[in-house]
């Protein structure tokens, strides 16, 4: 497992574009093969002349992804004593010099755009952190993806962050997290099965949708937030959130804001309205770094601020405090930090509750939301600190039920709030820098412990950002189960990793006899639950596009929903995303992909086309 690092909040300057008008270039031509270590052209090119070596790259993406074993990582914003550095997330996401698209070429389909490079990140290093997502290579692959992290580090390239993985972006029907109780035989069971709305079309081929272009920024600049209504595809910009017309792409309102944003929900209400945290004001000369003080709610249907506030330390004084994370639950906005947390109704922005005087040392750090609201509280010294997890009234803020974290762990993230699942790194023996070595799985009523999974780093690839209580990703909960992907490993094929989706029983913590392979070259994760069935991403090989896949619940029998196209210059476009950092929402035969920071062209990118966002569509 890995953890994705989470940038500083440092707001740029600059706007946010309209959707991006289909440059003469498209779909469909052919491109110059790539430069650089993987831009040797072989002897006898692949099918459609893709510039490969002549050993395809294990893995997918027409390039590795991961870095050798032992390749430094990042934790989480925030992480202590961790210096701010800048060459990149460990492996390249843009393709290598003279892989864009060439220009002049006819649009496909009515669409076409150039290649999307992700931006430069600031990492913040760990020295016992391994690859990405901790997957292991085989020798030869090693050798060739550390020639290709050299370069990657040389030519300043960028990365991304990952889909909100336990599926709770987006619409209502994203958010679903099953919830019928299963035991341990996995399909065997007769209570799991059914309740999915999303069904194959009779055409499972998707298309380009649209694509919107690149914010210009000056500095790196934080877009995480992406919502799906019944009309609009939602994303968040630079000083704004923009609605656009799900199929066409055209914007069809904004909503601007005073700063920029730094925290957004990934839950929404069933009238679409949603809560983020801003800055208060742009960055001046004499404010570089304006606080995230600013609490507001959003209607996205109406695509309206409906209300923003701050509110002031328990301690006195009028200065607002700051907050670090937001979520909702029902009618309920919770923002956590340093300086404690706060709720308000989400329709009429009236305090629920604020920080209090900590006569106990104890502060609320951060909130779970979903279909309940559960929260961390940490107490103690920052030395010796001791985490309690505690399921709370949403209303008055007052304690269900209260469970102490082992002594060792520092961190911990809420996976889910109903079943309550927790994930924590104890006593930092994960090792990889994912953020989790154990979940644990609470009875909310009691707060009695139920059981404590072992998530081996070595064998599961799910991670949570440690600083930040609602951040795990590329994993799923229902059915009374976790649901994991195992670590990319060698195939049965001459070349390519692939892996799996498991399960564990949330009761028992017995590992089920679910299992879904992804298939050879492939790899997967869970995005969301979909009644009770498991919606999961399908990462390609170098030569394929990806997929968007059901598995039954019961039977773990998988469906396709969505494949997407193999040419090269969208299968390019498609990839440029690292999974580990970008926001990847599927509802009703359509697929958005998008990044969560931007910032400003390299030397070496100033020339390639940048999107933030790219949607894929059956039918």
């Amino acid at each position: 497992m890995t953890q994705p690092p989470q940038p500083p909040n440092e707001p740029p300057q600059g706007g946010f574009g309209a959707p991006q008008d289909p440059p003469p270039g498209g779909f469909g031509a052919p491109t110059p093969p790539p430069a650089g270590p993987y831009g040797q052209q072989p002897a006898t090119p692949p099918a459609g002349g893709f510039g490969a070596p002549q050993t395809p790259p294990a893995g997918g993406f027409g390039a590795p992804q991961t870095p050798p074993a032992g390749q430094p990582q990042q934790p989480g914003y925030g992480y202590p004593q961790a210096p701010p550095q800048q060459p990149g997330y460990g492996y390249p996401s843009g393709p290598p010099a003279g892989q864009g698209l060439p220009p002049g070429q006819p649009p496909q389909q009515g669409y076409g755009y150039g290649y999307p490079t992700a931006p430069m990140q600031p990492q913040y290093a760990s020295p016992q952190q391994g690859g990405n997502g901790g997957r292991k290579f085989s020798t030869q692959t090693q050798i060739i993806v550390a020639a290709v992290v050299a370069v990657a580090l040389i030519v300043g390239g960028g990365i991304f962050l990952a889909s909100g993985g336990d599926g709770k972006k987006g619409d209502t029907s994203q958010s679903d997290s099953g919830g019928t109780t299963g035991g341990d035989k996995g399909g065997e069971d007769q209570g799991i099965g059914g309740g999915g709305k999303e069904k194959a079309p009779a055409n499972t081929k998707s298309t380009v949708g649209f694509q919107l272009p690149q914010p210009k920024v000056t500095d790196v600049t934080k877009l995480d937030g992406s919502w799906l209504t019944d009309k609009a595809y939602v994303k968040t910009g630079v000083y704004e959130i923009v609605g656009y017309d799900k199929a066409k792409g055209t914007k069809l309102w904004s909503i601007p804001l005073q700063g920029q944003l730094c925290a957004a929900s990934r839950h929404m209400s069933k009238d679409y309205k949603t809560a983020i945290a801003f800055e208060a004001s742009k960055p001046t000369k004499e404010q570089k770094y304006p606080q995230c003080n600013q609490i507001g709610a959003l209607d996205l249907n109406t695509g309206k601020l409906m209300w923003s506030k701050s509110v002031t330390a328990a301690t006195g004084g009028d200065e607002p405090i700051r907050f670090d994370e937001i979520t909702l639950s029902g009618t309920t906005v919770a923002a956590g930090g340093t300086d404690g947390g706060a709720a308000f109704d989400l329709n009429t922005g009236a305090e629920r509750w604020k920080p209090k005087v900590a006569t106990d040392g104890c502060y609320d750090k951060g909130y779970g939301g979903g279909d309940a609201l559960a929260v961390v509280r940490k107490c103690g010294t920052y030395e010796s600190p001791q985490l309690v997890i505690q399921a709370l009234n949403p209303t008055t803020g007052a304690p269900l039920s209260s469970y102490k974290m082992p002594p060792g762990v520092e961190y911990a993230s809420i996976v889910s709030t109903k079943p309550l699942v927790v994930a924590a790194d104890v006593g930092d023996t994960a090792g990889d820098g994912s953020g989790i070595s154990d979940f644990f799985s609470i009875d909310a009523s009691t707060g009695k412990l139920l059981t404590k999974i072992a998530a081996d780093a070595e064998k599961y690839a799910a991670s949570c950002r440690s600083t930040e209580v609602e951040s795990c990703q590329q994993l799923a909960v229902g059915n009374n189960r976790l649901y994991l992907p195992t670590e990319e490993h060698e195939g049965t094929g001459d070349y390519g990793n692939t892996n799996e989706i498991v399960s564990f029983d949330l009761t028992t913590g017995k590992p089920t006899s679910d299992k879904a392979d992804a298939g050879d070259r492939y790899t997967m994760f869970p995005i969301r639950m979909d009644g009770s069935n498991i919606l999961a991403y399908k990462a390609p090989p170098y030569d394929k596009g990806g997929q968007i896949v059901s598995i039954d619940g019961a039977t773990f029998k998988q469906t396709v929903l969505m494949e997407n196209p193999s040419d090269e210059s969208v299968r390019e476009a498609e990839t440029s995303y690292s999974l580990d950092y970008a926001e990847i929402l599927f509802a009703d035969g359509r697929m958005y992909i998008s990044e969560v920071m931007a910032s400003k062209p390299t030397t070496t990118t100033l020339d390639d086309k940048r999107y933030l966002a790219l949607s894929f569509a059956t039918g």
